[in-house]
């Protein structure tokens, strides 16, 4: 397994873990932490050993974004062509975790903001910390709402209007707020986050992967096709699973009254 330098990994049962772990700068992103979270997500969409990436932070925070001194003042020095490959980088981050077959979860507790609010919304389970909050900054220093993505994802999370609200303000979000609006899957004290997520995993590690890969695949499809495309785009997607090994063995175990082996397959 290879070494992640800019962040903590772990992969246990199935289950992979980056922890960011700059606790002293609320886990600030660098540069070097963007390109990790690129080559660690785009190399875990061919694993297939690991069954659920989870996203934390380590200390007080989740993640607080761009690191003022280390990204945004080098920015400033940048010519145009090389901002752009950056701002594609980050954008890479955030396609990777939507596109990886495994389910995401992202454990927030205390500040996800800006880069980090985005990364957490791109995850496919939010659990929240009672502490936790989130802050969509990028019209408070300058820039736009818009950023790796977050236009397309947030109004499909949250709604238009309030999608609208948070990307132009930039306000804080409460962990009630954000459960209210879709934008948390739950919210539990802060001395049960960890608990909460490891209970999410273990539900998704015993259901089919292939299944679960697909799932994602559609709702990230059906997100910007037509109807009659989507319904047509399902039925093909599930003629594929219901003709595959691990709809077999779901039989088999119903019938068998064990547990099902799935494979993926």
């Amino acid at each position: 397994m290879r070494h992640w330098e800019h962040f903590d990994y772990e992969e246990r049962d199935g289950v992979a873990t980056l922890t960011f772990s700059r606790p002293e700068r609320l886990n600030s992103l660098t540069f070097e932490v963007y390109a990790d979270i690129r080559d660690l997500t785009d190399s875990l969409r061919r694993r297939d050993d690991i069954k659920v990436f989870v996203l934390r932070g380590r200390g007080r925070g989740f993640c607080s974004g761009g690191d003022v001194d280390e990204i945004i003042a080098e920015l400033l020095e940048r010519g145009t062509r090389d901002v752009y490959e950056f701002a594609r980088m980050t954008g890479a981050c955030v396609r990777n975790l939507r596109e990886m077959p495994q389910p995401v979860i992202a454990a927030v507790n205390g500040i996800a903001a800006g880069a980090g609010a985005v990364l957490a919304g791109a995850a496919d389970i939010r659990v929240l910390a009672q502490s936790a909050s989130f802050r969509f900054l990028f019209t408070s220093v300058g820039l736009s709402g818009g950023d790796m993505g977050i236009c397309w994802l947030l109004p499909r999370i949250v709604g238009f209007g309030r999608a609208t609200e948070a990307l132009l303000l930039g306000g804080k979000i409460t962990a009630e707020e954000a459960l209210a609006w879709g934008l948390a899957s739950r919210v539990v004290a802060d001395e049960q986050l960890d608990a909460a997520v490891a209970e999410y995993a273990a539900r998704l590690k015993e259901l089919a992967p292939w299944g679960l890969a697909m799932t994602k695949e559609m709702i990230n499809r059906g997100a910007s096709t037509d109807y009659s495309t989507a319904i047509e785009t399902e039925a093909f997607t599930q003629t594929m699973l219901m003709t595959a090994e691990d709809f077999r063995e779901f039989h088999a175990g119903f019938t068998g009254k064990r547990k099902p082996d799935y494979r993926g397959r």
